[in-house]
């Protein structure tokens, strides 16, 4: 059943004040000694029970926090419940920051996702004929991404000012007519039934059974235009040099964590390891947009 706006707020922030009642239920003395940390995720990959495991023989305790929606993470670390999260992009991270008026960084990259153009009549780019309709998303963040999806199979042009919030509206050139239909993102995997292809996240499509392999072109996860949708750890900027960030970042990096993730992954992931004064770097280029 859903709730309405106003329950579905109480919901949310009551969820925030149960999560710091709970976590400073867990122990003061263990807060105290500097060697626990807390890890906001969502839907936890079982990459963080290894990394958990292994920061243990570190002499670090480290308390996974799985979260449901999407905005407690953010919240949580900037009011200090946790100490790291581990869940989002750069341009996701860019907007909570720029609308919250936060200071959350990142530390570490973990993966990408990549956003593919899937087709249920056509098995290349080059086979999609004139005038065809193509399903994308049609909420700002994947919509966005999307078009510079299209962008890179060079099927349109976009204005260079669209950034990473394109709408159709910032399509300069469409040599081939094609129909650009907006559509709900969890939609645009059956849209494929009705259209000659579709973008679709990577999130979608694995929980419709297609995989990246399937998709007849995807961005890039190495270029410069996925820089946006690079999944990060990220901590308050206040903290983001102390020890035990430094240590967690080493452990994520190491061998067996790293292979923890490559096997969670399902090859729906890539693994990058992007040096964080990159990151950092993406960050206020697209916080600057956000803000602009």
């Amino acid at each position: 059943m859903k709730l309405s706006l106003s329950r579905r707020r109480f919901a949310a922030v009551s969820a925030v004040a149960a999560l710091a009642l709970s976590l400073s239920a867990c122990g003061a003395s263990d807060a105290a000694d500097g060697h626990r940390v807390r890890i906001g995720v969502n839907g936890a990959d079982p990459e963080w029970d290894v990394l958990a495991k292994e920061a243990k023989k570190a002499g670090i305790d480290v308390k996974i926090v799985n979260f449901d929606d999407y905005q407690l993470p953010n919240r949580a670390l900037a009011d200090g419940d946790i100490e790291l999260n581990a869940f989002q992009h750069l341009a996701f991270l860019s907007q909570f920051n720029a609308r919250n008026h936060t200071d959350i960084v990142p530390v570490a990259s973990t993966s990408v996702a990549p956003m593919g153009l899937y087709s249920l009549k056509h098995k290349k780019v080059a086979d999609l004929p004139d005038g065809a309709r193509i399903a994308i998303p049609n909420d700002p963040s994947n919509q966005g991404r999307a078009l510079l999806v299209l962008q890179q199979a060079k099927l349109i042009e976009l204005k260079a000012k669209a950034g990473i919030h394109g709408t159709p509206e910032d399509i300069t050139a469409n040599p081939r007519h094609l129909k650009i239909t907006p559509v709900d993102a969890q939609q645009t995997p059956r849209a494929l039934k009705d259209t000659a292809a579709s973008v679709i996240n990577a999130g979608v499509a694995e929980q419709a059974g297609y995989s990246t392999s399937q998709a007849v072109f995807h961005d890039d996860p190495e270029s410069a235009a996925a820089r946006p949708y690079v999944n990060v750890i990220a901590a308050r900027a206040k903290d983001k040099d102390t020890e035990n960030v430094r240590k967690i970042v080493e452990i994520y990096r190491s061998a067996t964590v790293q292979e923890a993730v490559r096997k969670s992954a399902h090859g729906a992931r890539y693994v990058l390891d992007v040096p964080q004064a990159e990151l950092a770097g993406e960050l206020d280029r697209l916080t600057r947009q956000d803000r602009g």
